[in-house]
């Protein structure tokens, strides 16, 4: 679906005081079942801007996403509520893989819990699940509960010890590989946290998977303008998510990413 859907919110959810999670009604057929690791393109009639979904229910056919208010247009999407519209078009993208029988770390930083919470929901249903959850504080902590709930075995790590773990999704990482053996990983959150925690599951030999944030406009791989460097890969449809080999050839992962006039920063 290339066009946008305008749909009514269904319910708000206040997350973390500076995080919402929005519930839309949403038809699972073959063509818009959301998976795990996918995005949608969310639309205010002003502006768009790609969203991880962070809640997929195809019993009551509903989709969520998480939003963080960060600036203009995420501030906008915070002042709506229940009855309220938005534009909304995917599902896109290549998302997270669905192992059986497996032992899985799943680690997230901030509001990149949004796609892992939606992995979870997922891979602990024929998984074991241990699953870092990090965030500066307590309060910004996300999905802890539904997490738990779901059977997942949760680890926490705040920056200011509030929370479990005291220190960064690392850290916590790497307490856990003391005493734990993973078949395999998945992994989002910001790149500066990533590319650490890449190192030391290689480090490990743990196989995982990563989801990446790049600029995106088209989400249908036809502007160019989320293609990362030395291999031409669209994020939004070679992407988001990149298992560790993929990474290997991605140069600019951990250094620097562009704006959107092509300036790296």
């Amino acid at each position: 679906m290339n066009v946008p859907k305008v749909l009514k919110i269904k319910s708000v959810v206040e997350e973390t005081p500076t995080i919402k999670t929005f519930i839309f009604d949403w038809d699972m057929d073959e063509d818009t079942t959301p998976y795990p690791g996918q995005f949608i393109m969310v639309w205010n009639f002003k502006d768009e801007k790609p969203m991880s979904i962070s809640y997929i229910n195809r019993e009551e056919e509903e989709i969520g996403i998480s939003v963080k208010n960060i600036g203009p247009f995420t501030g906008d999407i915070h002042k709506l509520d229940a009855g309220d519209l938005l534009g909304l078009r995917g599902p896109y993208g290549h998302g997270f893989d669905i192992p059986s029988g497996k032992k899985i770390l799943a680690i997230g930083g901030g509001v990149g819990m949004a796609p892992i919470a939606a992995f979870t929901d997922e891979a602990i249903k024929n998984n074991d699940v241990d699953v870092v959850c990090a965030a500066v504080n307590k309060d910004e902590l996300l999905f802890e509960d539904r997490l738990k709930n779901s059977g997942a075995d949760v680890y926490n790590v705040t920056d200011d010890g509030s929370s479990g773990f005291k220190g960064f999704a690392t850290d916590r990482t790497i307490d856990l590989l003391k005493s734990n053996t993973y078949d395999s990983a998945v992994v989002c959150g910001p790149e500066v946290m990533m590319k650490p925690i890449y190192d030391i599951l290689e480090e490990n030999n743990i196989d995982a998977e990563y989801s990446l944030e790049r600029y995106m406009k088209c989400a249908i791989g036809i502007c160019g303008q989320c293609c990362v460097d030395s291999t031409g890969w669209r994020v939004c449809k070679e992407g988001p998510v990149f298992d560790n080999d993929s990474l290997k050839l991605i140069t600019e992962f951990g250094k620097y990413r562009r704006t959107p006039s092509g300036e790296r920063i």
